[in-house]
């Protein structure tokens, strides 16, 4: 996500902040390459202009050229706008207690990912302790209602329908009566759509605005559209009043156009992320990490909520056991992979790691091959998994016909998992190698 103008800020970040002195040209310097990486990236006009302008007054001046670390002073000031330019702070859904009925309207144009963030949206709440109920009223686009049905049944959340209904408010407020009897706690209300901003769409949704009372008017906008969702979210603010947005296809968009601008056009924050296209893959929005991970520092704490989601404390535990008496088998190694996939892909994870965001080529990071690795496990029988060395020719050659590979690829990977057994027992007894690696040092 955001890759092109992460691999230039980050490009920035490493040339200013190693610089024992810097002078009011290096700032210059700098500032240019900034507003070019944000042109670029398809920022709003006006943005760049107030960043790089409020960026050298915060820059100039004896207090970072003087500073103990000036290069490192002036990357602070950098990061401290880039998280003002993104929202300051992360904004939760405002939603009342759990024993009264919060409404989340959703709204956007056809095609922005409307329907697939409303179950989304459910899974999110749902992993929080809320009792949510979809309600399908989208009547517009074909098989939507369908479509949500479909989602709400592969998540386990009741979706409320009405089969050839046509007018979305009587649907909408049907849907909320529901909720109520049933004693759900938040309803999500999925909406109709056009191609385009226009007046019978924001007719529509006035009017089911005002049946509904949203506690939350969610925006869903897609961040590949760059200037375009700016312009959209302007344009729903302004007829239907909007208290923030949703960024679908944010791990697709590599200019972050729509991210950099939304909040300092629009004034509303964006709330979520979309970061795939499974139904987990909704993430709350924390413009401090995304700005972390702009400038190339990673996002450690990211990355450690998404472990703690992975990895349950005492597989962990015992798995350090396994590490240090070297009885880590093919079979865990299989079940720590899948743990991983769980996530992200393994690109997402390297760019959460601090300093490493663009020094590692994409080319050299091959899921194809760790595919390949949990098909050739899942060809071998339980015994060979947990025993590695009983594995011998006549069983290879059987390995690779059953996962489509070859005997050299089967080769291959018995012997790295060999090194890595080694590595792993090397390192579960060293504390001093334990630290380095920790710290990156």
């Amino acid at each position: 996500m955001l890759d092109r103008i992460s691999r230039k800020f980050s490009d920035i970040v490493r040339q200013v902040a190693g610089k024992g002195k810097i002078s009011e040209k290096n700032i210059q310097d700098a500032v240019q390459e900034i507003k070019i990486a944000l042109l670029e990236a398809d920022v709003n006009l006006r943005v760049v202009r107030r960043f790089v302008n409020r960026t050298i007054e915060d820059a100039s001046g004896e207090a970072v050229l003087r500073s103990v670390s000036p290069g490192q002073q002036f990357v602070k000031i950098v990061y401290d706008r880039m998280v003002q330019l993104l929202g300051d702070e992360r904004q939760d859904l405002n939603l009342k207690g759990p024993d009264t009925l919060s409404v989340v309207l959703l709204l956007g144009l056809q095609g922005s990912g409307k329907t697939t963030s409303a179950a989304k949206l459910a899974v999110h709440l749902k992993k929080r302790g809320r009792n949510p109920l979809l309600v399908a009223a989208d009547l517009v686009r074909p098989a939507a209602v369908d479509q949500l049905v479909v989602l709400g049944r592969q998540i386990g959340v009741e979706v409320y329908s009405e089969p050839g209904a046509t007018d979305p408010v009587k649907v909408v407020k049907n849907g909320i009566a529901h909720a109520k009897r049933g004693l759900y706690d938040t309803v999500l209300l999925d909406t109709s759509g056009r191609m385009q901003v226009e007046e019978s769409l924001m007719a529509e949704i006035v009017r089911v605005r005002d049946a509904a009372k949203p506690d939350e008017t969610l925006l869903v906008a897609d961040a590949m559209t760059g200037q375009n969702a700016v312009d959209i979210a302007s344009a729903f603010d302004e007829k239907v009043g909007i208290t923030g947005i949703v960024l679908t296809k944010f791990d697709s968009d590599t200019r972050g156009g729509a991210a950099l601008s939304l909040k300092s056009i629009t004034g509303k924050p964006i709330k979520f992320i979309g970061v795939g296209e499974k139904t987990d893959a909704l993430e709350p929005f924390y413009p401090d990490r995304i700005a972390s991970r702009i400038l190339g520092m990673g996002d450690v704490v990211s990355l450690v909520e998404k472990a703690q989601e992975a990895f349950d404390q005492d597989e962990a535990i015992e798995l350090q056991q396994k590490m240090a008496s070297e009885t880590f088998t093919l079979q865990d190694y299989l079940e720590q992979f899948r743990k991983m996939r769980k996530m992200g892909s393994v690109q997402s994870l390297v760019d959460m790691m601090p300093g490493l965001k663009g020094r590692i080529d994409e080319d050299s990071i091959d899921e194809k091959e760790m595919k390949h690795e949990e098909a050739m496990i899942l060809s071998m029988t339980m015994a060979e998994r947990e025993n590695y060395r009983m594995i011998g020719p006549t069983r290879r050659k059987r390995i690779a016909h059953g996962s489509g590979t070859s005997v050299f690829e089967v080769n291959r990977m018995l012997k790295k998992f060999e090194k890595m057994k080694l590595m792993m027992r090397k390192v579960s007894k060293n504390k001093k190698l334990q630290a380095q690696l920790m710290t990156g040092q």
